[in-house]
């Protein structure tokens, strides 16, 4: 697991590596999602893991473990233990948004609302 600022986020979304918004939809509605976020919920709103293999198949379809893939959720809370959740199941470079979003908004950087289910 790497993790990385704003700025490494912004280069690294230029290169096209694909990113994982792991949040919840109420959290989607909120703030917003950074454009072309694959919006795939891990944990639920009481902080459970929910179905950690299925959400690896669908992770699995974003990009294949030998890809570079970003994890992204409010505060950085969550993404780190996905995030070793991926490297254990053979993920080679996962990058982690250590501080989540929040930063990213409050840096006034792009967001687009949820396009909704």
């Amino acid at each position: 697991m790497i993790g990385v600022n704003n700025e490494e986020l912004a280069a690294l979304l230029k290169k096209g590596v694909p990113v994982i918004d792991i949040r919840t939809e109420p959290e989607w509605r909120q703030t917003g999602i950074i454009a072309g976020s694959h919006l795939l919920t891990l944990f639920d709103e009481a902080r459970r893991v929910v179905d950690p293999e299925g959400w690896l198949k669908k992770v699995r379809a974003v990009a294949p473990p030998d890809k570079p893939v970003i994890l992204i959720c409010r505060s950085g809370n969550r993404t780190a233990p996905a995030a070793k959740f991926l490297t254990d199941s053979g993920y080679a470079t996962v990058y982690n948004v250590s501080q989540g979003i929040i930063p990213w908004i409050r840096a006034g950087l792009p967001t687009v609302p949820y396009p909704g289910p």
